[in-house]
């Protein structure tokens, strides 16, 4: 069957920014920033989203581009060998279990959103979370979020996701505006802006490791990069548009609407909650619940920023969904219709287990998914580094403009050495912290050489199947 691409350039951003914006910058932003020292956290995740984000968008678009695929296909058609499918099998993974909790928040925000109009959460936001959080209930608003999701992805990329998030991201910056100017009036406004831009440089120098992998995972998880949702977007890209570009508007669209978020909800946590950790992933429903139900017009101000809200989370899961989606369709021949209801029952039941168990929430929600993000990460840019090699300077130049294209040669060789080192050290610093362990840097150094070098010389040795290769000249 013939294979769908993005009827305009405006539509792909939006769909990307869309899948990169969505809860991470909203819900977890938001409480990972609070639980990881305000400033410090910030500081770290804006510098790795525009030195190691953007580079790892490009090599993400660049695989996806030159196969034209889903992840599963991309790195066999590409590398010739299916030794490299099983990287293309972790990002189906990755996806399937950022949906299984994703949706589960998806579920919670939809009953708040219903909710605000009547009021009901108001009486007891914490008693009110706590109770609906997990349960039957909980996972009854959880399938009505992924059925929504199932029934814009069954529809395709242009009538489905491209149609959809063109109207919904306009609608998310718009929204968030407006909650930010009435957020700067609140009376506890400027205690959450020191707190959330106020640089604190001992926190950072006392828990920089910890604080780190936590960036890192945070700025991999709004940028959607790890899972293959990027490589999956860039399969239905035309060769004529400029992949530094987009990156670059990506990435920056991405962190202004992430930055509009915090200033939206860490004003409201000063003014109106004991805090900015108060509620841990639940903050978003109990510190800002609180809120609205102390105010004046408290109601329809909180089916407005559920709805902003909602909306988010809705872009993201539509982007987690045509991963493994696109490659029943691509690999199996299958109709769009019918792998998204397969895929929809099989996130119902995994899903599932994250709705009825909080252990089994937190751990996805906030370690696991982190670490499969950045070894997905890894993998993509050793792969096109190494792998590809002149076949991905010639896909990164393929519409480039004279800036950007002098760049291809540097960007190469940045991401398959120094930023893979860099990722697989921010990895054994947040599995060391799961697991319990105290690693200083020298030990997690060590770890980090001990695998990216062989690692790298390894993918070096694989052979590449693509179209005559160009010489490695600037031009």
């Amino acid at each position: 069957m013939a294979r769908e691409s993005w009827a305009s350039r405006i539509g792909f951003i939006m769909a990307a920014v869309g899948s990169a914006i969505g809860l991470g910058n909203i819900w977890r932003f938001p409480w990972m920033t609070a639980e990881n020292g305000g400033s410090a956290f910030l500081l770290l995740y804006l510098l790795i989203v525009l030195v190691v984000g953007v580079p790892g968008l490009l090599a993400a678009f660049v695989i996806g581009r030159r196969s034209n695929r889903n992840p599963v296909g991309a790195f066999e058609s590409l590398a010739g060998s299916r030794a490299w499918t099983a990287l293309g099998a972790l990002c189906v993974l990755t996806s399937i279990m950022l949906m299984s909790f994703y949706s589960v928040v998806g579920g919670w925000i939809l009953r708040y959103f219903l909710e605000s109009a009547t009021g009901a959460y108001f009486a007891d936001p914490g008693a009110h979370f706590a109770a609906i959080s997990y349960g039957a209930e909980a996972f009854g608003y959880q399938l009505a979020v992924l059925a929504a999701t199932a029934l814009i992805v069954a529809a395709g990329i242009r009538r489905g996701i491209e149609a959809t998030t063109k109207v919904m991201m306009p609608g998310i910056v718009v929204l968030l505006v407006g909650l930010a100017v009435w957020a700067f009036r609140q009376p506890g406004a400027a205690q959450g802006y020191e707190f959330y831009l106020g640089f604190d440089g001992a926190y950072l120098a006392e828990n920089f490791l910890s604080v780190l992998g936590s960036a890192a995972g945070q700025a991999l998880f709004t940028l959607s990069i790890g899972s293959g949702t990027m490589i999956t977007y860039a399969s239905y890209v035309d060769d004529d548009r400029s992949l530094p570009l987009d990156a670059s508007v990506i990435a920056v669209l991405n962190l202004g609407i992430g930055v509009l978020a915090g200033l939206v909800v860490f004003p409201l946590l000063f003014s109106f909650a004991a805090g900015p950790t108060e509620g841990g992933p639940g903050a978003l429903f109990v510190g800002i619940a609180g809120a609205f139900a102390s105010l004046p017009g408290g109601r329809l101000l909180g089916v407005v920023f559920f709805l902003v809200v909602l909306l988010a989370a809705l872009t993201s899961l539509i982007s987690m969904l045509e991963i493994p989606v696109s490659l029943l369709v691509d690999e199996f021949d299958l109709e769009r219709s019918t792998a998204t209801r397969g895929l929809f029952a099989l996130v119902a039941v995994t899903g599932g287990v994250n709705a009825f168990s909080p252990a089994v929430f937190t751990l996805f929600a906030d370690h696991l998914v982190d670490l499969l993000l950045v070894l997905g990460l890894t993998g993509f840019m050793v792969y096109t580094a190494w792998v590809l090699g002149p076949a991905a300077l010639e896909e990164y130049r393929d519409g480039a403009g004279p800036i950007s294209r002098p760049l291809a040669i540097p960007w190469r060789y940045a991401i398959g050495t120094v930023f893979p080192a860099f990722l697989l050290f921010t990895f054994y610093a947040d599995a060391t912290a799961l697991i319990g362990l105290s690693a200083g840097t020298g030990p997690l150094l060590v770890a980090t050489l001990l695998t990216v070098v062989p690692f790298v010389l390894v993918a070096r040795r694989s052979v590449s199947r693509n179209r005559p290769q160009p010489t490695e000249s600037a031009d």
